[in-house]
């Protein structure tokens, strides 16, 4: 009796794994298909701001070397 009841859950289990994976597939051919009617899309460049171009601006200043940056670190009193 437990047997049966274990084939039956399993194959319940199976049709269920089934009809999810077979619902996927539909929906990816769906996407697929609506993809390949619409026009491609063009995505535009990002232009830098004028102010991270200024040579004074905090971005455009260089960062200092790790090595540099550890070493303020230690001198400052950090030991991890």
């Amino acid at each position: 009796m437990a047997k049966d009841e274990g084939k039956t859950v399993k194959a319940e289990r199976d049709a269920a794994a089934k009809a999810v994976i077979d619902n996927m597939a539909k929906l990816k051919a769906q996407r697929l298909a609506r993809e390949a009617l619409a026009p491609p899309v063009v995505v535009a460049k990002k232009k830098k701001s004028a102010a991270a171009t200024k040579p004074g601006s905090k971005s455009a200043e260089k960062t200092p070397a790790l090595a540099a940056w550890l070493a303020g670190q230690q001198s400052g009193g950090r030991r991890t």
